[in-house]
């Protein structure tokens, strides 16, 4: 099965518009979290790095934040990587 890229664009901290392609959104422990690739650079993400954020769901939409706890980071990270893993080998 085919996804069709879902481009996010996002600001960052210093006001600068950033496009994002979604990989995947998922539930882990009761929130709800966006696996993004940055299009264009982003400040401490390596080329092809993954960026984590958790998706806050506020009266005007979707707001996206910074997971700034590393334990936290890491077990989403690892849930990611399952789950991405998952949905490849149920396209192979």
């Amino acid at each position: 099965m085919e996804q069709e890229n879902t481009i996010i664009t996002l600001i960052d901290e210093s006001g600068n518009e950033v496009e994002f392609d979604l990989l995947l959104t998922f539930d882990y422990e009761g929130k709800r979290y966006a696996a993004m690739l940055p299009l264009d650079e982003v400040e401490n993400v390596a080329e092809g790095g993954v960026v984590i954020l958790e998706i806050i769901k506020d009266g005007d939409g979707e707001n996206y934040a910074t997971l700034t706890n590393e334990i936290l980071l890491n077990e989403v990270f690892e849930e990611f990587l399952a789950r991405f893993d998952e949905l490849d080998e149920d396209d192979d």
